[in-house]
């Protein structure tokens, strides 16, 4: 919200959580706005232009739905759904309803990403591309769903609404305050990190149409605070002689996160903040850039450039839909310990 409001042409006028503390908190920091425990009664609205849903991500889907249906332009964070099946129906509720439908996966507006593609791989610098490399580890204590043990259910949040699409929980304390740590509420590590980087290796190689997955993992630190892994390691085929794979570990000073395009004439690493090139030629200097600063906040302005051209957005939903797809097909793969054939066309797990 605070980029959002970075912009003059933007003024919330209405905050909605299912946690009053949570309502109470943004608006102080946006004075004037109404505040709502219910997004649909928010939708009521008539003056409102679009919304910013950034909400666990069990409710992406239907918050979505329900706002381009009540005809808002909608940013919502990824990843784009909880289920695959939740992805077509997003996008049909957008070309609908003629709605703005901007995905969180912010690497599509940032400059590493753009130069990446426009000047290493479209003019065919790194040779034939066969893998892409990802990474996001983390240190040993992170994502743990340790804090908040003996915190009772404070008496203004809607513990019932935060469940909504989920079955039934009691009050814990720990998937409220860290839902990722927990596969009854999203992918873990893999929606929440690789969403992001197969979503950026579909932009800069032009590609979205994957015909198999393989995942392996598991719980290795905090067996008794999650139900979602730890640790997680995902393989990617493409038709077109693309492999992709995703790393997530815990461990003692993790190396800086990012993706390494691997091609016959070179190799490319790109991340939020740099971008270097290395030739095969022999004796040839690596070449790059780093800058300061969140590309973020471009993904947020091209949305609202958008909304005013009518123009599809950068981070449109489709390409969200496609890439969450793939980071859920690796949650299916891991939780069912085995490699799944898929027809990108039909968008269907293929049978044995």
């Amino acid at each position: 919200m605070s980029l959002f409001q970075q912009s003059p042409s933007v003024q919330v006028t209405a905050v909605c959580d299912v946690y009053g503390q949570r309502v109470d908190a943004a608006q102080q920091r946006a004075p004037g706005a109404k505040g709502f425990a219910d997004h649909r009664k928010l939708l009521e609205m008539r003056e409102l232009d679009a919304v910013l849903i950034a909400t666990p991500d069990h409710w992406h889907a239907q918050t979505a739905i329900d706002s381009m249906e009540a005809g808002k332009d909608v940013y919502v964070e990824k990843p784009l759904m909880r289920l695959r099946e939740e992805g077509p129906r997003i996008v049909k509720a957008a070309r609908v309803n003629e709605r703005i439908c901007q995905v969180g996966l912010q690497q599509r507006s940032g400059w590493p990403y753009l130069r990446a593609r426009d000047e290493f791989v479209k003019p065919g610098r790194l040779g034939k591309i066969t893998l892409a490399r990802t990474w996001w580890h983390g240190a040993a204590g992170g994502l743990s769903g340790r804090p908040r043990t003996a915190m009772e259910k404070p008496s203004n949040l809607d513990w019932a609404r935060f469940l909504g699409p989920v079955g039934w929980h009691e009050w814990n304390p720990r998937m409220y305050f860290n839902f990722r740590a927990f596969l009854e509420f999203n992918g873990g590590i893999i929606t929440d990190f690789f969403t992001h980087w197969v979503d950026a290796v579909h932009m800069m190689l032009g590609i979205d149409n994957p015909t198999a997955v393989m995942a392996a993992g598991g719980i290795y630190l905090d067996k008794e605070y999650r139900t979602a892994p730890d640790n997680a390691h995902c393989l990617v085929e493409y038709p077109s002689e693309v492999t992709v794979t995703f790393g997530c570990a815990r461990m003692a000073s993790p190396p800086e996160y990012g993706i390494e395009l691997c091609g016959t004439e070179g190799r490319l690493f790109v991340n939020r903040n740099r971008i270097e090139f290395q030739s095969a030629e022999k004796g040839a200097q690596p070449e790059g850039e780093r800058r300061r600063g969140d590309i973020t906040l471009d993904h947020v302005n091209n949305f609202l450039e958008c909304c005013r051209t009518r123009r599809r957005p950068n981070g449109d939903v489709y390409f969200g839909q496609r890439s969450t797809q793939v980071s859920l097909l690796c949650v299916e793969s891991y939780v069912q310990k085995r490699r799944l054939r898929f027809d990108p066309v039909r968008e269907e797990v293929l049978p044995l």
